[in-house]
C-alpha cells in the first residue's frame, strides 16, 4: 500500500493537476479575502477574523477536489492498467486506501498555506492576537473533515466510470447535493419534526457546527461515517468485476 501511495503522490506532483489545484485554491481564496471588494474582504470588514475563508472554501473545494480525484480509477479503467493493478499482491481495500490518502494529502497541502492568513490577521489585530483562535482551529478541523468527505465522494465517482469528465461531473454534483441538498430540503419545512433529521443528513449542518469552534463528537462521527460509506461503495464497485 505504501508503494502505491507514494506512486499516486508522485503522479500528482509530476503532473500539472496537483500544482493547479493548490494554486487555484490559494488564488481564489486570497482574492476574495484580500483583494475583491465585498463582505468577504478581511481588511474592509474591520474584524480580526478569517471566517470568510471557511465560507468560501467548501464551494471552491467542491469543484477542485473532483478535479483531483477524477483520474483515480477512471484513468486506470480507460488505459486497462486497473487489471494489472489488481493482480499485484495488494487488496482492493489497500488500493482504495492509497488513492484516497493521496488525494486527501494533496488537499491538505493546498489548505496548509492558508495558515498565513491566520497569522497575518493575528498580527493585524488591535491589540495583536485579538482573534478567536479556538473558533479558527475548530473551523480548520471542520474544513479538513469536509475535504476528506469530498475526496471519498470523488474516489467513488471515479470508480463507476472510465471517463474522467463523467467522473468529475458526478463527483461535483454529489458533493453539491451532500453539502446543500439536505439543508435546502429541510428549509422548506414540509416534514415537521423530520426536517431536523433531514438537515443533519447533510454535510453543511455538521460543518457549520464545527466552524463555531465547538468540536462535537456527533459531527466528527458523521464525517467519519460518510467517508466509510463512500469508500465501502467504492469497494463494492471494484468487487463487482469478480461477479
Amino acid at each position: 500500500m505504501k508503494a502505491l501511495l507514494l506512486k499516486e503522490i508522485r503522479t500528482f506532483l509530476s503532473s500539472l493537476i496537483g500544482y493547479v489545484v493548490v494554486a487555484v485554491f490559494l488564488l481564489l481564496t486570497g482574492l476574495f479575502l484580500w483583494i475583491f471588494d465585498g463582505d468577504f474582504n478581511i481588511l474592509q470588514s474591520g474584524f480580526a477574523s478569517i471566517e470568510p475563508l471557511f465560507f468560501i472554501s467548501p464551494w471552491v473545494l467542491m469543484f477542485l477536489i473532483p478535479a483531483v480525484t477524477m483520474r483515480s480509477f477512471a484513468e486506470e479503467k480507460r488505459t486497462g492498467t486497473i487489471e494489472l493493478l489488481v493482480t499485484k499482491p495488494i487488496t482492493d481495500t489497500q488500493i482504495i486506501g492509497a488513492k484516497y490518502l493521496a488525494g486527501f494529502l494533496l488537499v491538505v497541502i493546498a489548505i496548509v498555506p492558508t495558515l498565513v492568513y491566520y497569522f497575518t490577521v493575528y498580527s493585524l489585530g488591535d491589540p495583536a492576537g485579538n482573534i478567536d483562535s479556538g473558533g479558527t482551529w475548530g473551523s480548520y478541523i471542520g474544513l479538513l473533515l469536509l475535504a476528506a468527505g469530498y475526496v471519498a465522494i470523488g474516489i467513488f465517482s471515479s470508480s463507476i466510470t472510465s471517463n474522467q469528465i463523467v467522473s468529475f461531473l458526478v463527483s461535483a454534483m454529489l458533493c453539491f447535493f451532500m453539502y446543500t441538498g439536505f439543508s435546502s430540503i429541510a428549509s422548506f419545512e414540509l416534514l415537521g419534526a423530520a426536517d431536523s433529521f433531514i438537515l443533519n443528513l447533510g454535510m453543511q449542518a455538521h460543518y457549520n457546527s464545527l466552524s463555531r469552534g465547538l468540536i462535537d463528537s456527533r459531527d466528527v462521527v458523521y464525517f467519519v461515517a460518510l467517508i466509510i460509506i463512500f469508500l465501502l461503495l467504492t469497494k463494492t464497485v471494484l468487487s463487482s468485476r469478480k461477479w
